[in-house]
């Protein structure tokens, strides 16, 4: 029997696996590139499509750079190499000849960015001497621009990327809805966000969002000149005592029997969050890639599949996933009920390629309180999925929540202002859950303190995570897995 360690929210789980059960956890990443900066000038000059960004800067003319949020991966670190790769890539235009440079944040439905969380997408020197414009992105911003439309759908997009001379993305290739010409999505109308949607986020042949992606890019580059720049991440890793963790098994043995995680069980949740939260971390960078946004994201995503991805032969009957106290955005908080059912099941559960990793018909067991908290006021949308007592399975009821969340002015208001995600941010996390809620039979919340709350989502609320366990085996789970994380990881298809 292998003890295996699960994050709760803040609280450490400890399953027993049988022998018959498989224990998934993220490989040890390859050495990671000594010089980002360096590696990223070599994207910018041999290009794997398209001419290299020296024949397409314009002397004397503009540029806008479109970055993300670095919501993922999950967790997150200080450490990050793309604050390091954005300020090559603009120094670079600089030395270029490009006159005027624009960063444009590109954050979607999520909380738009405030003035002290742009200072840490780059590097403090960096900042000093940037003389650029920034603007974070609005999706009901009076000003988008019409690049046409994808059948009924119409593409609008911020201002910032038609009234330049080039356009160039700067993202790591996290999955098919992050990342390279996704961003070009992040910096569009609320109309295209809600319909960029993927059964898998590896897997661009599944993604209406890869789809949308593509069409946004295409009609770009009609207009003027695009370049991307895509870095693939490292898993981020543990440093200090825990380092190895959860990648060596003597590491996940020191944790178990570590006197601080005794400690922790027994603290308040308030010192349990922050003694996590101050673990140090670090992610690194495999490789850099440039040319066409697509094409460089692509093969990115393709590379860190490869080399982070866990192979499976067959998918089992049922997987246990351990849910932590982290939104899936930024500012980094304890999760509603909602987001942690998409970290769950609209981020682990979808970061497959080939096939999905869970039998049709098979059981999830996401390992999470669901306590009903929203702290105000960045999560005060979510409570919209809350107001109706009818479950939000019922499509009629869930439609005109969206319909009166989309018109609510005070809302957008707290959107635009940067208090809060927009109002329609907690609809499409639902959308990502229940597009693989579908194939599944049963989808039960271990330890839920909250069982209301888990029959309003459609999920089912069990005591504990030995009793979630026998249930699915009633069910007919004969392998089970039990996924390590966080770090999120891909799940390949044997």
């Amino acid at each position: 029997m292998t003890r295996v360690p699960l994050l709760a929210d803040s609280r450490l789980v400890v399953a027993d696996a049988g022998p018959d059960d498989l224990v998934l956890r993220a490989p040890r990443p390859p050495a990671p590139l000594r010089d980002v900066p360096a590696a990223a000038r070599e994207a910018l000059a041999f290009p794997l499509a398209g001419p290299p960004l020296a024949e397409l800067v314009r002397p004397g003319g503009s540029a806008t750079i479109v970055i993300e949020q670095p919501a993922l991966p999950i967790p997150g670190a200080a450490a990050d190499p793309r604050p390091a790769t954005i300020a090559t890539v603009a120094d670079e235009l600089a030395r270029l000849g490009a006159r005027q440079v624009t960063i444009l944040v590109a954050g979607g439905l999520l909380r738009r960015t405030s003035p002290r969380e742009i200072a840490s997408l780059v590097t403090p020197s960096f900042r000093r001497r940037f003389r650029g414009r920034v603007i974070v992105h609005d999706v009901e911003s009076d000003d988008l621009v019409l690049l046409g439309e994808l059948g009924d759908l119409p593409l609008r997009v911020n201002r910032a990327l038609v009234e330049t001379d080039l356009v160039v993305t700067v993202t790591a290739a996290e999955t098919v809805l992050h990342g390279g010409p996704a961003a070009l999505v992040a910096a569009s109308g609320r109309e295209s966000l809600l319909a960029a949607e993927a059964r898998s986020l590896l897997e661009p042949s599944t993604s209406a969002g890869w789809r949308i992606a593509r069409e946004l890019e295409h009609r770009l580059a009609e207009r003027i000149a695009t370049f991307g720049v895509s870095l693939v991440l490292d898993i981020p890793q543990l440093q200090g005592p825990l380092g190895g963790y959860p990648f060596d098994q003597q590491a996940i043995d020191r944790l178990l029997r570590s006197r601080t995680r005794r400690v922790l069980q027994r603290a308040p949740g308030g010192l349990r969050q922050a003694g996590l939260e101050r673990l140090p971390r670090a992610i690194t960078t495999a490789a850099v890639y440039g040319g066409q946004p697509s094409v460089a994201h692509a093969e990115a995503l393709l590379r860190g599949t490869l080399f982070k991805g866990v192979e499976l032969a067959e998918p089992v009957d049922a997987v246990v996933i351990g849910v932590p106290p982290t939104t899936p955005f930024l500012p980094r908080e304890r999760p509603n009920p909602v987001s942690a059912a998409y970290l769950g099941l609209g981020l682990a559960l979808r970061l497959w390629r080939g096939a999905p990793p869970v039998a049709a018909g098979g059981t999830a067991i996401l390992v999470h309180p669901f306590h009903r908290r929203f702290p105000r006021p960045t999560q005060t949308p979510y409570r919209a999925l809350f107001v109706e007592p009818r479950p939000a399975g019922d499509t009629s009821v869930l439609a005109a929540a969206e319909r009166a969340a989309a018109a609510d002015a005070a809302a957008l208001e707290s959107y635009r202002a940067g208090r809060a995600a927009h109002p329609l941010q907690p609809f499409s996390e639902w959308r990502a859950c229940a597009t693989t809620v579908e194939q599944f039979g049963a989808v039960l919340i271990a330890g839920c303190r909250d069982a209301h709350v888990a029959r309003q989502l459609g999920f089912v609320g069990v005591q504990s995570l030995p009793t979630a366990v026998e249930m699915a085996k009633g069910r007919g789970a004969e392998r089970i897995a039990y996924l390590l994380t966080p770090p999120y990881f891909p799940l390949v298809a044997g």
